[in-house]
């Protein structure tokens, strides 16, 4: 595998490796056994091209270790170049954060969204501004590609992924202008086809956004169910902590951040069962810590993390 030429600034670098690790993160390896935390062991959920797992591992002590997991073979390769014998690194999605033991990690990250190689790559297909195979796939070992999926899909289909990942309000005409499309000149094959297809039906649109980015928005979350695949993890999470371990996750949409803010919000209450209203409640199982915007000067420098925002929970002392 060929290591990507392309460049990916980490989005709230400093900000998610501080909440990740709280005072562990500062502790000598002497000092790390009377942290609050009786793992050493963190998780990088979405190794991406390894910003996050670089700093983290720069600041744990000599007897932790540090797990990644990502789809992309891409970050694989990139992975290997990482000789620390306290990293190891899966070939799969954050979903099988469950695999791990239970109560045996001390944090975990979450970064989600696509990085930025991914996105200039034309190859990878998720971009609407250069043109290239309409694929999109996150782990392009497996799985429809999104052509091959709009090469069968209905306009009914193809107008709910739209609409409900997308917040496509022209979701239906987009359906129905794609499907036209493919029965009068076969499958569309190629991003920018399918962005000429978006931009001569939707005819207004936000300044300064192309017509075609929610479509592709909503085209990328479906096809790698990232929104299932996040509920899946995040509810791994809560098996895997320890007490007092920490939940990170930076979300760039407000699918995923609303995902994330429900979860912690549910999980951050004790849970009363109103068919034994005297019975005793479930204890909270979640801490909400903070919630973190990018710096106006980090925004200046990587427009792309201008919509990002960092949750912190902490896995309370009882256990479910």
């Amino acid at each position: 595998m060929t290591i990507s030429t392309w460049q990916h600034t980490t989005v709230l670098l400093s900000e998610a490796v501080d909440a990740l690790l709280g005072s562990a993160g500062e502790a000598t390896d002497q000092e790390a056994g009377h942290a609050t935390q009786t793992s050493l062991t963190y998780v990088d959920a979405t190794f991406g091209r390894g910003g996050h797992s670089r700093l983290i591992l720069s600041r744990l002590p000599a007897a932790a270790h540090l797990i990644a997991f990502d789809k992309d073979i891409e970050a694989i390769a990139e992975a290997a170049l990482i000789k620390d014998s306290r990293f190891s690194i899966r070939h799969e999605g954050f979903k099988h954060l469950g695999e791990l033991p239970s109560g045996s990690i001390a944090g975990v990250l979450m970064d989600l969204g696509i990085s930025s190689p991914q996105i200039d790559n034309p190859d990878r297909g998720f971009s609407f501004r250069f043109d290239g195979p309409l694929d999109m796939r996150m782990d392009t070992t497996r799985g429809l590609s999104v052509a091959e999926w709009l090469a069968t899909a209905s306009v009914d289909q193809i107008t709910e992924v739209v609409r409900d990942y997308g917040e496509e309000r022209f979701a239906f005409p987009i359906a129905k202008a794609i499907v036209a499309r493919r029965q009068e000149r076969g499958p569309i094959s190629s991003t920018a086809d399918l962005a000429g297809i978006v931009a001569s039906t939707v005819k207004t649109r936000e300044p300064g956004k192309d017509p075609a980015t929610r479509t592709f928005q909503a085209l990328r979350i479906f096809i790698n169910a990232e929104l299932e695949e996040l509920e899946q993890a995040l509810a791994a999470s809560l098996e895997v902590l320890e007490p007092g371990g920490r939940l990170v996750v930076i979300s760039f949409h407000s699918l995923e951040d609303r995902i994330v803010k429900q979860f912690i919000a549910k999980h951050s209450k004790e849970a009363y069962d109103r068919r034994a209203p005297f019975a005793v409640p479930q204890a909270m199982k979640l801490k909400s810590l903070e919630r973190v915007r990018p710096s106006d000067a980090e925004v200046a420098s990587n427009p792309r993390s201008r919509s990002a925002i960092m949750r912190v929970a902490e896995r309370t002392a009882v256990l479910a």
